[in-house]
């Protein structure tokens, strides 16, 4: 039974396998007829899209020689139109050479008439001129009297000009006249004051002891700084207090004796050397030297000159007599000038 079973088996597997084989070679059949058929559909769609690409190229084509032909159509209707134009125009210009012949033939029958009215024109201007010609004969005769007035106006301002002329000469001549008498004037006030001083110095060359550091030289004295204060100091000492009373004295009969509209002043300068100044009362040799001439000044006004007739000056180191540097040339540049001089 059970071999028997077994062959019914492979009966039945051997009785499918002749029916599945048939089904497949089918199927290839079908699928080989499919392919077939797709491919003439794609050979027939490649020539109808390569017979569309040459006909389109064939409709751009017609279409470039159609815009060619209109574009010679355009040119040749423009060509046209301009001669059309240019008719018209000679058309309009022998329409205006026939007006302007008639126009001409119209004046020919006009002119006498126009003629008779430029004579008429004519006479007119001329009569027009002639009354002109009567205002510029009467517009030119008062221009002469015009003239002539101005004339006898030049005349009369030559006259005053020549008049002041003379009267500038004249006070010119005064000027000079005055001006001469002027500077004489102030060359004998000059000259009285050049006297008073060469009195006055000789009193005080009198008065004065005759000392080696008291010298007169040219209009001015010069003491030594020495002789009247202390070194580095601006305080008289009692040495020079003695002779600047000598010198105040000579002063006050100094001013007895001058004119009073004479103006005079005795100048005090101070002097010092170059070496920097220590002292703590003084920042330099200016004021140094100006406080001296200071202090003689206040000496001679406590003394009874007048201050009018004074006047201080301080030089510093910068106006010296030797230039040497020795310690004697320093000593010479140390010293208190006086000089009497016009204020």
């Amino acid at each position: 039974m059970a071999g028997l079973n077994r062959r019914r088996g492979r009966g039945s597997e051997e009785a499918y396998w002749p029916g599945f084989v048939d089904a497949m070679a089918q199927l290839l059949l079908v699928i080989t007829f499919l392919l077939s058929v797709f491919i003439v559909s794609q050979f027939l769609l490649a020539r109808q899209i390569t017979g569309q690409d040459s006909a389109l190229g064939q409709l751009r084509a017609q279409i470039a020689e159609l815009t060619q032909l209109l574009a010679l159509e355009k040119a040749a209707k423009a060509d046209v139109e301009g001669s059309l134009l240019a008719l018209q125009d000679d058309f309009a210009a022998e329409k205006n050479k026939n007006a302007s012949l008639s126009a001409m033939l119209e004046g020919e029958g006009a002119k006498g008439d126009a003629a008779s009215l430029t004579i008429s024109g004519l006479q007119t201007s001329l009569d027009k001129e002639k009354t002109i010609s009567s205002e510029a004969l009467a517009k030119v005769e008062l221009l002469n009297q015009q003239i002539a007035a101005m004339r006898r106006q030049l005349q009369t301002l030559n006259a005053l000009l020549s008049d002041a002329e003379s009267k500038n000469k004249a006070s010119e001549a005064q000027i000079a006249d005055l001006g001469k008498r002027l500077n004489s004037a102030l060359a004998q006030r000059v000259q009285e004051l050049t006297r008073y001083r060469s009195e006055f110095f000789g009193r005080l060359r009198q008065i004065l002891s005759q000392r080696s550091d008291i010298l007169v030289v040219g209009d001015r004295f010069v003491f030594q700084a020495e002789v009247l204060f202390p070194k580095g100091q601006a305080t008289l000492n009692p040495e020079g207090q003695a002779e600047m009373l000598k010198l105040a004295d000579a002063l006050k009969q100094l001013e007895k004796e001058i004119p009073p509209d004479i103006a005079w002043v005795l100048r005090v300068d101070g002097h010092t050397d170059n070496d920097p100044i220590t002292s703590a009362q003084f920042k330099s040799n200016w004021e140094l030297s100006a406080a001296r001439a200071i202090a003689v000044v206040n000496f001679l006004i406590a003394n009874g000159v007048s201050p009018q007739h004074l006047v201080a000056a301080g030089f510093g180191e910068f106006q010296p007599i030797d230039p040497g540097s020795t310690e004697e040339a320093k000593s010479r540049n140390r010293r208190i000038e006086l000089k009497l001089t016009e204020r």
